[in-house]
C-alpha cells in the first residue's frame, strides 16, 4: 500500500487541521509515494523503537508523539532525534505522527481512554473553536457510580503498565458518576472539568499545587503521561490493520520509572 494512502486513512479521522499551533503532527520522515507493507505502532519514537523496526523489517513507524517538534539544523548524530532520523533514512523507514490531531478527535486518545473505563455517552470537554465535533478531552458518565477509592482502583487496573504508578486526590465526599478525561498533560482543564459537573478528572502530569487546588473539590487521578496515551496504538491498529500488517512496538514504554519506599 502507498504511504500516502495510509496517511489519508489516519487523517480521515484526525486531519492535520485539528492539531494545535505549536504541534508538528504529520509525516516526519519518508517518501509519500513509497510502498508500505508493515507498520510499527508506538507512542514515542526512540532509538530502541527504530532499531526494533529495522529488525522486524517494518517500512513505517506510526507514533503519537512526533519525533521532531521543531526543526533540526544538522544531522550529525549528536542527539537521539538525529540518530533516529539517520537510521530511518538509512533503512528506508518512514515515520508518521498523529499527536494533537488525534487528541482532538472525539474517538481518539481521550475517547479511547473513556471507552476503556466504561464511560458512556462521552462528549468533547473543550470544544475546538474552528472544528465542529473536535476538541480536547472528553466528559461522560459511569454506567454505575463508584466510591472514589474504588474508582481509582478501577483506573489502575485498566491502565496497568509495568514500573508505573498513579497519584490521586479526593474531591467532594460523593460517589463518582460524571468523569472528565484528557490524555497527556491536561491539568490546565481542571476548572473546566469542575464547571461541567465532573466528579473526577483523569489525566497526567499534574503539579503539586494543581493537585492541592483540586483537593475536596474534585477527585483527580494523575497518571504517567505515557500510560495515559498508550491505548492510542490500538486506534492506529484498528484504522490500518484491514490494509497492512501492524505490530505494537515492544520497545515502546514510559521513560519514567517509579520506586516504592519500604520504610
Amino acid at each position: 500500500m502507498i504511504l500516502q494512502d495510509i496517511i489519508n486513512i489516519i487523517e480521515s479521522v484526525a486531519p492535520l487541521s485539528y492539531q494545535e499551533d505549536w504541534d508538528n503532527s504529520g509525516l516526519q520522515v519518508g517518501d509519500r509515494n513509497a510502498e508500505v507493507r508493515e507498520a510499527l505502532l508506538t507512542v514515542d519514537v526512540t532509538e530502541s523503537v527504530v532499531n526494533e523496526a529495522v529488525s522486524l523489517g517494518c517500512d513505517l513507524i506510526i507514533s503519537h508523539h512526533p519525533l521532531l517538534f521543531r526543526g533540526i539544523k544538522h544531522l550529525t548524530g549528536s542527539t537521539p532525534q538525529e540518530r533516529c532520523v539517520e537510521m530511518a533514512i538509512r533503512h528506508n523507514i518512514a515515520i508518521y505522527s498523529a499527536h494533537t490531531s488525534m487528541d482532538c478527535y472525539l474517538h481518539g486518545v481521550s475517547g479511547r481512554m473513556a471507552e476503556k473505563l466504561g464511560i458512556q455517552d462521552y462528549r468533547i470537554l473543550i470544544p475546538s473553536a474552528s472544528h465542529v465535533g473536535a476538541g480536547l478531552g472528553v466528559i461522560g458518565d459511569m454506567a454505575e457510580p463508584m466510591e472514589a477509592e474504588a474508582f481509582v482502583e478501577h483506573v489502575a487496573r485498566v491502565f496497568a503498565a509495568p514500573n508505573t504508578a498513579l497519584r490521586w486526590v479526593k474531591g467532594e465526599d460523593k460517589r463518582i458518576s460524571t468523569v472528565a478525561i484528557c490524555g497527556g498533560a491536561g491539568a490546565e482543564f481542571l476548572e473546566q472539568a469542575i464547571a461541567q459537573g465532573a466528579d473526577a478528572f483523569v489525566s497526567a502530569d499534574f503539579k503539586y499545587h494543581e493537585l492541592q487546588n483540586a483537593y475536596q473539590r474534585i477527585t483527580v487521578v494523575d497518571m504517567d503521561h505515557w500510560v495515559s496515551e498508550h491505548f492510542t496504538r490500538e486506534i492506529f491498529e484498528q484504522l490500518l490493520s484491514p490494509y497492512i500488517h501492524t505490530r505494537m512496538a515492544r520497545a515502546d514504554e514510559s521513560p519514567i520509572k517509579y520506586h516504592a519506599f519500604n520504610l
